[in-house]
């Protein structure tokens, strides 16, 4: 018996890898977010599986649908919303299995920053501008940032910024990086990424947060902040340049 993390990916149920709808299409459990990982996705599962939507569940209640599967024999597929390795409240869930020594694997997914980079048709990292992307959160009822994470210091990086579960703290996330990227600073907020109702808001630090107020936009919407998102005067990367020379591109 084996429980099969798989992220399910941003929403757009074609993006799913082919190995987690695999595991989902053989799996006699399925432990699904249901708040964010779409119907079309479990509804892979065989018949007769058992489907269970964990999102009013505790973790005492869902490690016990896992033990009685592991009773039975019964590998689970346990589906996550976007890469469960990023704020997948996986880690917690591995450790209950550890200490009741149950296996366990992961199988990656589509994680949300990477599908709005998509709608957005932007590359996050541009050559001279920004080589680097801080994937980050501001605190919430959930828990609070670790020392040394908050935002305004991660602001001065530079970096592009991928801002999770943040959307309601919009006025605090334009306070804190205003000074380290300017008021006229590309930001972007994605709202359902790939899902049918999709919005994509395209401002800058002084324009934004009136444009989600006037979508009414309250959850489910990554923040990307940076100069990346706005640069067409970028120099071309290094890569294909005809003087750069490699181990598949010799010099002639």
């Amino acid at each position: 018996m084996t429980v099969h993390f798989i992220g399910a990916g941003p929403g757009a149920a074609d993006l799913i890898t082919v190995r987690g709808q695999a595991l989902i299409r053989k799996a006699p459990v399925v432990l699904y977010a249901g708040s964010l990982v779409p119907p079309e996705i479990v509804a892979e599962a065989p018949a007769g599986a058992r489907v269970i939507d964990t999102a009013p569940m505790t973790l005492d209640e869902i490690i016990s649908e896992i033990e009685q599967a592991n009773a039975a024999g019964h590998d689970v597929a346990r589906v996550h919303s976007g890469d469960p390795a990023l704020y997948g409240a996986i880690a917690e869930q591995m450790r209950r299995l550890d200490a009741l020594d149950i296996s366990y694997d992961v199988t990656p997914g589509v994680p949300s920053y990477a599908a709005a980079a998509a709608a957005l048709k932007t590359e996050l990292t541009l050559p001279g501008i920004a080589q680097t992307v801080i994937l980050t959160r501001t605190a919430t009822r959930a828990s609070a940032m670790p020392d040394g994470e908050e935002l305004a210091r991660l602001g001065e990086s530079g970096a592009t910024l991928a801002i999770h579960l943040s959307v309601n703290n919009l006025a605090r996330v334009i306070r804190d990086l205003t000074p380290h990227y300017g008021a006229d600073c590309p930001v972007a907020v994605a709202y359902r990424v790939s899902w049918p109702d999709e919005m994509i808001l395209r401002g800058t630090l002084t324009d934004i947060r009136e444009q989600v107020k006037r979508a009414q936009i309250t959850r489910t919407a990554l923040i990307l902040v940076g100069p990346a998102l706005g640069h067409s005067t970028f120099a071309d990367s290094r890569l294909y340049a005809s003087d750069h020379h490699h181990v598949l591109r010799p010099k002639s």
